[in-house]
């Protein structure tokens, strides 16, 4: 980023021109050196990209032992077991012949398709735990110790996120075609706890095609809730969090399914888009067949992407007419969220299959604004998981640091709150990973504030 909008091509310089057949990437600064680290998934080996600092960058795939051959796609870092540093889950695909593959086609038609995932084996995931400085810093791979090898599922959608509010970190999994998974991690092992919850299949009790995913307060009550993109004539689901560990499926009274149903999601996120301090949602749509039109028409590969707007207690209105930027019709896959202008409101950079990317720019006239930059010292450098309860007017909004979620694609970690009418943050109190809980209060908007980590306490 060059500012004033620019960006340069830094690839080659940077040394990350890593030459697999790219699905997805992870961020996170795994040696807490205060350097942002790169992790690609492929289909084929991964690559662990080590910041050297000054915008350079190293493959050290082979010394942290995170190669994991597979079919690599959405992977996130998060502080699994609250060590001080950050672990590393990569979600896995399927188990796909490329000597002999299989060609399928649409019902009795002569059009080829992508053939149905359950005509192929799930991949299991894998989990790395941080090890720390053992020469090089080095990863375990922790897949069994941490129970996540009893089920094969399909992943292309990763998000951790503290659910039930016990301190630690949480895993969820978008699936397709086979049942998501809610891993609650318990302090020492992950428990499915996916179909006990209501968050395994949808308010009918069907396995929808899971694609993108994210977590948070939709419906301003204080507890993580969940969305998933779906494919066509699926609608996208959206999980209340009802707290005691339950959810229900809250798409259809949230406005969601009739918004959804015509479109084929995938990268998606909560963001205040207007600064109200409601959490509205993107999706980023796009089909996977690129002749559907001769079969469906009331289907299209390029379609355009979404933004619904939350108009109070998790209702959502498709308020896509917001300029030019949301009236592309584009085959759109990953979406990633930050505020490149650093001007208070989140920008959105949009992956398109077989075309350019693009870029929203976000420039709405919204209200007042606070940025947070969180620093960990006993946690982890970048509070990856720390939680932010912000009060202002009688209202608090909750939030938690994250850099990975939606598909495939990683997000700015600076924490937006949208303050309405308000100039002040009355009170902000944060829960560090480390489980320390540091309050600071009167914070005046229109600014991004840096908080370290107090350990005097």
């Amino acid at each position: 980023n060059e500012g004033a909008g620019r960006f340069s091509e830094q690839t080659v310089r940077a040394g990350v021109g890593d030459r697999g057949y790219g699905m997805g990437a992870a961020v996170g600064d795994y040696d807490n050196d205060g350097w942002a680290d790169l992790y690609v998934t492929n289909f084929g080996p991964n690559v662990l990209f080590h910041n050297r600092g000054e915008g350079r960058f190293a493959d050290v795939t082979a010394t942290a032992d995170v190669g994991c051959p597979g079919w690599g796609t959405s992977a996130a870092f998060a502080d699994v077991d609250l060590d001080g540093d950050l672990d590393l889950f990569v979600g896995n695909y399927l188990d796909y012949p490329t000597e002999s593959p299989l060609v399928c086609w649409i019902g009795n038609s002569e059009e080829r398709l992508y053939c149905d995932p359950r005509k192929f084996d799930g991949q299991v995931d894998r989990l790395y735990i941080n090890e720390g400085r053992v020469g090089d810093w080095a990863f375990a791979d922790r897949t069994a110790a941490f129970g996540l090898v009893s089920v094969a599922g399909k992943e292309l959608g990763v998000v951790f996120g503290d659910y039930d509010q016990d301190g630690d970190p949480d895993l969820y999994l978008a699936n397709d075609l086979v049942p998501n998974m809610l891993y609650r991690n318990d302090g020492t092992r992950f428990v499915n706890r996916g179909l006990a919850s209501g968050t395994s299949l949808n308010g009918e009790g069907v396995a929808e095609a899971g694609m993108g995913v994210d977590m948070a307060d939709a419906d301003g009550d204080g507890d993580l809730d969940l969305f998933v993109t779906n494919f066509q004539w699926e609608s996208n689901t959206l999980y209340s969090n009802l707290g005691g560990g339950f959810f229900a499926d809250a798409t259809v009274a949230s406005g969601i399914t009739r918004a959804s149903m015509a479109f084929l999601g995938f990268g998606t996120g909560f963001f205040d888009c207007d600064s109200d301090g409601d959490l509205d949602l993107f999706v980023a749509n796009g089909h996977v067949y690129d002749n559907v039109e001769k079969v469906d028409r009331a289907a299209a590969y390029a379609q355009r992407n979404q933004l619904l707007e939350n108009i109070g207690e998790g209702i959502f209105v498709d308020s896509s007419d917001r300029g030019p930027g949301l009236a592309l019709v584009q085959v759109s896959r990953g979406a990633a969220f930050g505020d490149i202008d650093s001007d208070g409101d989140l920008d959105i950079a949009v992956n398109n299959s077989n075309e350019r990317p693009a870029l929203l720019r976000n420039d709405a006239d919204g209200g007042e604004w606070l940025g947070l930059r969180l620093r960990g010292a006993a946690s982890n450098r970048d509070a990856i998981g720390a939680r932010i309860a912000l009060t202002t007017g009688g209202r608090t909004l909750v939030r938690e640091v994250r850099r990975n979620a939606s598909y495939l694609s990683s997000n700015d970690p600076r924490v937006l709150f949208g303050l309405g009418n308000a100039e002040v943050a009355e009170r902000v109190e944060i829960r560090w990973p480390s489980g320390a809980v540091q309050v600071v209060e009167a914070l005046p908007g229109r600014q991004y504030v840096a908080i370290e980590e107090d350990t005097s306490r």
